[in-house]
């Protein structure tokens, strides 16, 4: 393995100036992992079952203007939720190819596996449509979801490896479930029911507000739990605590799910506010964590960044373009325009290696067990270095700017 970089004299912003390739050569991950090909693979079928599945659902509507509502509803508040967890993920994103398998689990796998429980449950025992929402439901919808998240966490634990990116994913599992469930919803209460004098536009328009404006985030929220958990177990060494963080997780997860479906069977009116109020609070709770979180990543990044620096690994100019998302866009901008497209593709790679190896630097550093640690962070700083001749950052910033604390 090469290691171009002296510990103790920082590499000039300006050395090495070469010529900008005409294409940015792929990226390939060091270590790479097995079963990559597989993983894609099996998101497209999931992804053509997915949108059979959406059709089916679509279709229960009994007719065009029917199927058409429900699909819409159903994609309405995606797109913002979607940001939301766009956002907190984006000072150190999973690769994509996570995120989107995250979705689709949620949306073919997660459901298909509920379905199936919950219709054989209903053969076998005699219980109420109310008992079957308030118990079996959350029963078999959580552990459904959860599967996607323990895999990621015994398969690879490049993914799931903290608070944040627990909470991400399990979210995205969420969106995803959400996401067919509520048009099986919508397609029903355009249908119509004894029970339900609403039907039509009307009725399907009266659920949407329920479950897609009141209530976007509660399939996330109660996923959001045991994903959490998978990410607080990765920073202990126990296994035996491992396994009682995670239990404890997936039992929050089914309970506070239940309190909800509970809560709309069971509950009335006054309880189903009382149980909504106390849900939106844990999410408040849970918001504002995940927020300060993020915020806290910039410092680590910067902190990270600087101890690289003081290395010789990068020069220290160069901090303020690898960790405010300000200046890293300013950055870009300037090899656009300056140097053409594809040097500010040669910007865009430089600073998310970066970003990935000062947090696996920074994680080795504080003593956090990390698979391939050490060989991965010196791949990302190989992988840098190549892309060197061809980095064409903005001149330095006055030194202010550039000071970062060391704590």
């Amino acid at each position: 393995m090469s290691q171009p970089y002296a510990d103790d004299v920082a590499v000039p912003q300006e050395a090495g100036r070469g010529e900008i390739p005409r294409r940015l050569p792929r990226y390939r991950e060091t270590p790479r992992q097995r079963g990559r090909t597989l993983l894609m693979v099996l998101v497209g079928i999931g992804v053509v079952i997915g949108l059979v599945a959406v059709g089916i659902f679509a279709a229960s509507a009994g007719d065009a203007e029917g199927a058409r509502l429900a699909v819409l509803y159903a994609f309405i508040p995606l797109p913002v939720l979607w940001l939301v967890y766009w956002w907190l993920d984006r000072y150190e994103p999973e690769p994509r190819r996570y995120k989107v398998a995250a979705f689709v689990w949620g949306g073919v796998g997660a459901v298909a596996i509920a379905l199936v429980v919950q219709l054989v449950v209903a053969e076998v025992a005699d219980l109420t449509d109310q008992q079957l929402a308030s118990f079996v439901a959350p029963l078999s919808e959580e552990p459904a979801k959860g599967l996607f998240l323990l895999f990621t966490f015994l398969r690879w634990r490049r993914i799931i490896d903290g608070f944040l990116d627990g909470l991400v994913v399990a979210g995205l599992v969420g969106l995803g479930f959400a996401f067919v469930e509520n048009i099986g919803y919508y397609a029903a209460s355009y249908l119509g029911s004894p029970e339900i004098p609403v039907a039509g536009a009307e009725g399907a328009a009266g659920t949407f507000f329920v479950r897609g404006v009141v209530s976007p985030f509660a399939h996330p929220l109660f996923t959001s739990a045991f994903g959490i958990a998978l990410g607080l177990a990765v920073l202990v060494r126990s296994k035996v605590l491992k396994v009682v963080i995670g239990v404890l997780g997936m039992a929050v997860s089914v309970a506070l799910h239940g309190l909800w479906n509970a809560s709309l069977s069971y509950g009335g009116g006054a309880g189903f506010v009382l149980v909504y109020l106390a849900l939106g609070l844990v999410l408040l709770v849970v918001g504002v964590i995940a927020v300060v979180t993020r915020v806290r990543q910039v410092r680590t990044l910067e902190r990270s960044l600087s101890y690289v620096a003081e290395r010789g690994w990068i020069h220290p100019a160069e901090i303020p373009y690898l960790s405010r998302f300000s200046y890293r866009k300013k950055a870009r901008k300037h090899a656009r325009s300056s140097h053409g497209r594809v040097a500010a593709k040669v910007v865009r790679r430089y600073q998310r290696l970066a970003t990935e190896m000062a947090f696996l630097h920074d994680a080795i550093m504080s003593g956090h067990a990390k698979p391939h640690g050490v060989e991965r962070t010196y791949a990302l700083l190989d992988a840098m270095y190549a892309l060197r001749p061809a980095l064409r950052l903005p001149p330095p910033l006055p030194v202010a700017h550039r000071a970062v604390p060391h704590t």
